[in-house]
């Protein structure tokens, strides 16, 4: 791509001797540039990104998109210089032009909402295959192309920033790919990671308190959720019912635009898409019974719970608005299986079951237990350092509403004591457990608490370890340490075998 195309792009200019030179990357890291990039320079937390333009020019990039702040750093790298004012959008744009704007190839779904969000990607995309599409999916768990994980860095923990998600939408659609699925948060939106993507169907499944230690407020959590239910952002869209924010969204939707719409509820009988009956199989899946599109639809669900039957009837109606066909796709529904959601873990006979479930907010907390079908419930429990405080205490009382016994531990403390985190989420445990009888335990580190879980749960309770899913590192200060629950709960329940009773 020639350097002048992008300079257009920006609104920037660029001199005549430099107008033809080639770019045919885009990156905002440093450490990644490769010959022939674009390097992004972008103002960070301690230091501006055109600190690092020498790095860049030395590991082969062959020019630098930055804002005003960062125009005579950059002019020091001794590389053509694009100045921006709003160099978020800007990078969105000119990485979708670097890479062919791959997005206008596929037909692009997007999801949105504080839990759910990955679940329902990963019912969609199996819905999506079973209907004869080849798929990508982008989010949390990771990069896969027809539900195969791809051997790719990351940089970001949901949604890709914008020269990382161009280059990869643009090697899923040279795979052959013609539908992804994209997992879209609160700060890619706020941050303009998709600000080059206009979706086909966008879907909200719900609303909770999460990350206000980057947002502030409710509120503003809310608003940045909602800038994906535009005409700037979409053109369908499915809304939860079941949710007030989905009410709120709908009639948004309605009276500023004429988006076309499908509901989703397990309450509302004026939904669109509405389950008329669920019933729980002997080996733990759900048939489910749904007016769909119309007329009635039967599937099955591995995934436990209420919210997983509405997480299906989203991605049936997304199938629908997409002018896919809806019954073939019913058809993959019961193959989906999520990674750390909800998660079984096997066990030998005489253990209790075991469920692994991301839930890190008090409304996914409140969710997965309920989905345990009223078994007597041992639950491990820990919140993150460094992100939103005020979430925590509820965490715990949560827990304490629905299990039987709660051990507190662990989560991934980052940079704050993993103690003081923990007394938090305790404090919201024992006031719950006060109304109601609930044991509650401070567990200590995540391997102690999982470990005595186990020990106080009988052969016909379950234990739920909540919180980090299908994470396999546990961060503690710098480091990143190895953890996977599913992993640490079957050699503790070894431990606990060897030594018997105690």
């Amino acid at each position: 791509m020639p350097l002048q195309v992008l300079a257009t792009l920006a609104g920037s200019s660029v001199d005549a001797r430099d107008a033809a030179v080639e770019v045919s990357g885009i990156t905002l890291d440093s450490r990644l540039v490769a010959p022939g990039d674009l390097y992004v320079a972008l103002p960070g937390q301690r230091h501006h990104g055109a600190t690092f333009g020498a790095a860049a020019a030395e590991a082969g990039a062959v020019a630098v998109l930055t804002d005003p702040a960062g125009l005579d750093l950059a002019t020091r790298a001794g590389l053509p210089v694009l100045v921006a004012d709003a160099v978020r959008a800007v990078m969105a744009q000119v990485a979708a032009e670097v890479y062919g704007r791959p997005a206008e190839r596929l037909t692009m779904f997007g999801i949105t909402g504080t839990n759910g969000k990955t679940t329902t990607s990963f019912l969609l995309d199996a819905a999506l295959r079973a209907a004869g599409h080849r798929t990508g999916n982008v989010g949390t768990i990771g990069f896969l192309l027809d539900g195969r994980p791809l051997d790719a860095a990351r940089t970001t923990v949901t949604t890709p920033e914008s020269p990382e998600l161009q280059a990869l939408l643009a090697h899923l659609a040279e795979a052959g790919a013609d539908a992804v699925v994209m997992e879209v948060s609160s700060h890619a939106l706020v941050l303009g990671r998709v600000d080059a993507i206009d979706f086909d169907v966008a879907a909200f499944t719900n609303f909770g308190r999460d990350h206000l230690d980057f947002h502030g407020d409710e509120e503003s959590y809310f608003a940045a959720k909602a800038q994906l239910f535009t005409p700037a952002r979409t053109r369908r869209v499915v809304l939860n019912l079941d949710d007030p924010r989905g009410r709120q969204l709908l009639a948004q939707v309605r009276r500023t635009s004429e988006l076309e719409v499908r509901t989703v509820s397990l309450l509302d009988d004026g939904a669109d898409y509405r389950a008329c009956s669920t019933r729980l199989l002997p080996d733990g899946e759900t048939a489910v019974v749904a007016i769909a599109g119309g007329r009635e639809v039967t599937f099955t669900l591995r995934l436990p719970g209420d919210f997983n039957v509405r997480n299906a009837l989203t991605a049936l109606a997304m199938v629908e608005l997409a002018g896919f066909d809806v019954t073939a796709a019913a058809a993959g529904l019961g193959g989906a299986t999520v990674p750390g959601r909800m998660e079984r873990v096997p066990m030998p006979a005489g253990a209790p079951a075991v469920v692994v479930d991301f839930a890190h907010t008090p409304q996914a907390v409140a969710a997965a237990l309920r989905a345990l079908h009223g078994r007597r419930c041992v639950v491990v429990l820990g919140c993150g350092g460094d992100r939103d405080p005020d979430k925590r205490a509820p965490m715990g009382a949560a827990a304490a509403a629905d299990a039987a016994v709660v051990v507190v531990t662990d989560d991934n403390p980052r940079s704050e004591d993993p103690a003081a985190i923990r007394e938090i989420v305790l404090r919201g445990a024992r006031a719950e457990a006060g109304l109601r009888g609930a044991r509650v335990i401070d567990g200590g580190d995540r391997r102690s608490a999982i470990r005595q879980a186990l020990a106080l749960a009988g052969p016909d309770d379950v234990v739920a370890v909540l919180g980090k899913g299908h994470e396999t590192g546990q961060q503690v200060g710098a480091q990143v340490l190895p953890f996977a629950d599913a992993a640490v709960v079957r050699e503790e329940w070894d431990v606990l075998s060897r030594e018997g009773p105690s």
